[in-house]
Formats: structure tokens, C-alpha cells, sequence
């Protein structure tokens, strides 16, 4: 089993005087990956333009996003995957979410409620047909298309497409419809459990997932959960479960490893305490390597 191990930008690390000496150090320290995440009411910039930038600025740290997928145009959106991936080399990873539970989220993305999973469950599919097909028609209960080919493809054939989410209801939609699951906020066991569920949906569709196919997306703190933490992490409906945000380097590590007994081998890690000058940020970015980077394999 393959373990790689990404780093999510934190706190202001797209602007411009933090982003490139961010992803010239991951690549020179031997991350997998760079990752940027896709909240609309945040100051963040928005994923496809960073990882566009980064895949100007430096040619072998793969690209990853979890995007909000509701509410998205499919054509226009398999034409900018499409060649994101293909100015990238085939570097593109790509994480469908169904959207943050705020109301500001929501309300900006359009779409609310169970509607979020119906299209989910009607935009994946045919985003893979027009990476792969010539005029494809497509009717469904929100998007209509008759002969559509999005010209150019993917450089990866297939360019695979993960899920992440928790619930029952998305479990089953992972294994339906995706490459992989890549859930965040969760225990190793409840991973362990999710992984069970996903695979079960999956063999009933009369498919599979490969089982280096199973990550996790971890949120983590340096010198200690910060005073009056209650488990929570933005977006969280609830408080994360005891364990699931490791306050220290050595507690992320602990928590891989954990990760990895149960069968889990990718990993995002997100820094979720102040990033400080740039001085600070190169020294916790080469802790952070010294403290997980011998799990890769």
C-alpha cells in the first residue's frame, strides 16, 4: 500500500507572497501534493486559479482540490478540469464535496437540503462522459444536453474523481459513483467502519474501489489545542469526535500511522494554527516533513 501524504493551505496561504514559497518548499521537501479546498464565503482564492498558478511554478507536486460540485455547470466544469490537467501534466487530483453546512455557503452555492446529493449523484456520471465521450445527450432532472463534446481531454485517462463525506448518504454515493473517498473530521475507526459501508455500496453496483483508494483529510494544531477548543472545525456541524485533531506534530503522526493500520494510505493534512512570519512557516513546514514524511512509502 501506497502511503502519500498532501498539505492543505492554511490560514491566508494563497496570497500571493505566502503561495509560492509554500509550494516550492512542499516540493523540495518531498510532499505528494499541494491542496487547496473550495469555500466560497471565505477569504480564500479560489482553487482552479491556484492550482493553475502552481502548476506554472513548479512541475512535479501534484495538484489536489475538494471542490463543491452542486450548483456547477458540467461542461464548463469538465472543460476547466480537462485542462487544468492537461497544462498540469496530469497532475490534477480532484475531491467532489457536497458543500459546507452554513447557511452563507448555501445560500451562495443555490442549491440547499437533499438536492445537494441528487446532484452529486447526476453531475459525476456525466462529467466522466465528457471527458470521454463525443456528443454526448444527457436528460436529467436538472441539466439538459444533446450532443456536447468537450474537446481537449484529460491527460489522465480516466482522470479520477474521489468523494468525501461522512453521512450514510454519501458513504453510498462514494461507493456508486467515485474513484475514491477522502472524509475529514473522522476517528480511524470510524474510517474503518466508513470504509466497510463504502465498499458494501459498491459491490452493490457491481463495482469496485481500489484499496489504495482510501484517504483521509486531517486538521492539526502544533503546540496544543488552543485554549477552550471544543472539537470544532470550520464547517463541522457537530463536535468532531475526541482525537480527530491532533494538537501536536507527534500526535499527527501517531494519528497516520493509526490511519494507515486500518487500511487508509492517502493523506491531506490542514494546519489550523496561526502561520506566522515567513520564517515561521518554512520551519513548521520542515517540522511537519521531518514529522511525517518516513511514513510515506
Amino acid at each position: 500500500m501506497k502511503v502519500r501524504i498532501g498539505v492543505s493551505t492554511g490560514p491566508d496561504e494563497t496570497e500571493p507572497e505566502h503561495l509560492g514559497p509554500l509550494v516550492e518548499d512542499l516540493q523540495q521537501l518531498g510532499f505528494d501534493s499541494l491542496w487547496v479546498p473550495e469555500i466560497l464565503t471565505a477569504p480564500v482564492s479560489d482553487p482552479l486559479t491556484v492550482l493553475a498558478w502552481t502548476a506554472a511554478r513548479v512541475d512535479r507536486l501534484k495538484l489536489g482540490t475538494t471542490m463543491v460540485l452542486p450548483g456547477r455547470n458540467p461542461v464548463r466544469l469538465a472543460k476547466q478540469l480537462a485542462g487544468l490537467d492537461r497544462l498540469s501534466d496530469g497532475r490534477l487530483l480532484v475531491t467532489f464535496v457536497a458543500g459546507l453546512p452554513r447557511p452563507a455557503e448555501l445560500q451562495a452555492l443555490g442549491v440547499d437540503g437533499p438536492a445537494r446529493l441528487d446532484q452529486v449523484a447526476e453531475l459525476l456520471p456525466l462529467v466522466r462522459r465528457l471527458w470521454s465521450e463525443d456528443g454526448v445527450s444527457h436528460r436529467g432532472p436538472r441539466w439538459k444536453l444533446r450532443d456536447v463534446t468537450v474537446q481537449p481531454r484529460p491527460r489522465q485517462q480516466p482522470l479520477e474523481v474521489w468523494l468525501g463525506g461522512t453521512a450514510r448518504a454519501s458513504l453510498r454515493r462514494v461507493g456508486e459513483l467515485s474513484d475514491g473517498w477522502l472524509p475529514s473530521g473522522c476517528t480511524p475507526e470510524q474510517a474503518a467502519e466508513g470504509r466497510r459501508l463504502v465498499e458494501q455500496a459498491a459491490a452493490e453496483a457491481r463495482r469496485s474501489i481500489s484499496p489504495e483508494h482510501f484517504g483521509v483529510s486531517i486538521g492539526y494544531f502544533t503546540d496544543g489545542l488552543p485554549s477552550g477548543f471544543r472539537g470544532t472545525t470550520s464547517g463541522a456541524r457537530r463536535p468532531l469526535p475526541p482525537g480527530a485533531v491532533p494538537g501536536t506534530l507527534a500526535e499527527l503522526r501517531r494519528l497516520i500511522e493509526h490511519f494507515v493500520e486500518v487500511g487508509m494510505s492517502k493523506f491531506v493534512v490542514r494546519p489550523l494554527h496561526p502561520m506566522g512570519s515567513a520564517a515561521d512557516r518554512a520551519l513548521q513546514r520542515r517540522r511537519l516533513a521531518e514529522a511525517v514524511l518516513p511514513l510515506q512509502t
